[in-house]
């Protein structure tokens, strides 16, 4: 498939990648506490949760993003 709309991709990015796999063990951990009621833990994890978008959004400016310098796109073959 070729990239033929300058369509900059679906966010498969370093800065994409980090941002989701930690707001991810966010949510699944706050899951886990909610259930076992830890009400601490659970807040903790929604601090998780916006650490992986602040994460993300710093990758992007360091260049890590989609459009960034640092970022070279794979073929989709």
């Amino acid at each position: 498939m070729s990239n033929q709309h300058g369509d900059p991709g679906h966010g498969d990015s370093p800065a994409a990648w980090t941002a989701v796999v930690v707001m991810l063990i966010g949510i699944a951990a706050g899951t886990v506490f909610f259930f076992l009621q830890m009400p601490t833990f659970v807040w903790v994890c929604v601090g998780v949760v916006a650490l992986g978008l602040i994460l993300g959004a710093i990758l992007a400016k360091a260049g890590y993003g989609v459009k960034g310098p640092r970022f070279t796109p794979k073929s989709h073959d």
